[in-house]
C-alpha cells in the first residue's frame, strides 16, 4: 500500500465525508449552547437533500447554476423544517425529544411520498447534474496538498470555513455570548430585557441552514436522493458535539475521525477478507467507541 495511490485518496475521501458531518455538527452546537437537544438534525439534513434534488432538476437547464439552485432549495426546505421544530418546542412547549423524533419520521417518509407522487418512484429520485465546481482544480496536481484541499468541491471548503464562522459567533460576539447566556443562565438574559427563546429559535434556524448544506452535499454529489440518504450521520453529529467538547475546533477533529473511519470502511472492502455488513459498520462502531472513551474520560476528571 503505497501513500500516493492508497493513503491519499483514502484522507482525501475522509476530508469529502466529513462535508456533511461538519457541517450537521456545526448547527446542532447552536442549539446546544442554547440549551436545546436538537435530535432532528438527521430529518433535517433529508430535507435538505430532496429538496436540493428538486431544485437542482428545476434548474437544469441553468449549468453549474442549478447546484446553486439545489443548495438554496435544500436550506430552505431544511429552514422550514427547523421551524416547524423551533415552533413546537419553544412557542408550544412541546417536549424537544418527541418532536426532534417526529421531524426525523416526517422527514422520512415526506421523501417517499413526494417521490412517489412526483416521480413514481419508491424513494428514489436520480437526475444528472454538473459535477459541484472545484475553485481550485488548477492547482491539485500539487503534490500531497492538491489532492487533499484543491481537488475539494466548493461545499466542503464552505464547511471548513463554516468551522471559523462558528468559532467567531459562538465565541467572540454578542450573539454568541447571549446565545450561550440563554442555555446557562437564562436569568441573565431576562434581566437585561431579553428573551432566552428567542436565541433558542435563532439557533434552530441556524441548523436548519447547515442541515441543508449538509443535505444538499449529500444529494448533489451522489447525483439522486435514496431513502435514508444521512444514514446517521445526524446522530453521529450529536456525538461529535460532545466529543469536540462544544467547541468548532473540537467538533472539526471528531468529525475528522468519523469520516476517516467512513473512507477506510469503503477502501476496506476492496482488502479485507471480512463480511461486507461487518466492514459498513465500522463508522458506527468508532461512534460508540468514541462515546465510550468520552464517557471514561469524563468520570476520569471528575
Amino acid at each position: 500500500m503505497s501513500f500516493s495511490e492508497d493513503i491519499l485518496p483514502m484522507l482525501s475521501g475522509s476530508l469529502s465525508a466529513m462535508t456533511p458531518l461538519l457541517f450537521a455538527a456545526l448547527g446542532g452546537l447552536f442549539t446546544e449552547l442554547s440549551g436545546l437537544l436538537n435530535i432532528a438534525l438527521e430529518g433535517l439534513i433529508s430535507l435538505g437533500a430532496f429538496a436540493a434534488v428538486l431544485g437542482a432538476q428545476a434548474a437544469s437547464s441553468a449549468g453549474a447554476w442549478s447546484i446553486a439552485a439545489g443548495a438554496g432549495a435544500g436550506i430552505l426546505a431544511s429552514l422550514l423544517g427547523s421551524l416547524l421544530f423551533g415552533l413546537s418546542t419553544i412557542r408550544l412547549k412541546a417536549n424537544e425529544f418527541i418532536t426532534g423524533l417526529a421531524t426525523n419520521l416526517l422527514a422520512a417518509g415526506l421523501g417517499l411520498v413526494l417521490s412517489q407522487r412526483l416521480f413514481g418512484t419508491k424513494g428514489v429520485v436520480a437526475f444528472q447534474f454538473p459535477k459541484i465546481p472545484v475553485p481550485g482544480a488548477a492547482l491539485a496536481g500539487l503534490p500531497v496538498l492538491g489532492p487533499l484541499v484543491f481537488s475539494q468541491d466548493i461545499l466542503t471548503l464552505a464547511s471548513w470555513a463554516a468551522v471559523l464562522a462558528a468559532w467567531i459567533l459562538t465565541r467572540h460576539s454578542t450573539f454568541g455570548m447571549r446565545l450561550r447566556a440563554a442555555g446557562s443562565t437564562p436569568a441573565a438574559l431576562e434581566a437585561i430585557g431579553l428573551r432566552p427563546e428567542t436565541y433558542r429559535l435563532a439557533a434552530i434556524l441556524v441548523s436548519g441552514v447547515s442541515c441543508g448544506l449538509a443535505g444538499a452535499y449529500l444529494s448533489l454529489d451522489l447525483s439522486a436522493y435514496v431513502p435514508n440518504i444521512s444514514s446517521g450521520r445526524g446522530w453521529i453529529a450529536l456525538v461529535a458535539i460532545y466529543l469536540g467538547s462544544k467547541k468548532p475546533a473540537g467538533i472539526l477533529l471528531a468529525c475528522l475521525v468519523f469520516a476517516t473511519a467512513e473512507s477506510f470502511s469503503n477502501y476496506a472492502q476492496g482488502f479485507l477478507s471480512v463480511p461486507p455488513d461487518f466492514i459498513l459498520a465500522i463508522p458506527y462502531l468508532v461512534t460508540l467507541a468514541a462515546l465510550v472513551a468520552g464517557a471514561l474520560a469524563r468520570m476520569a476528571r471528575r
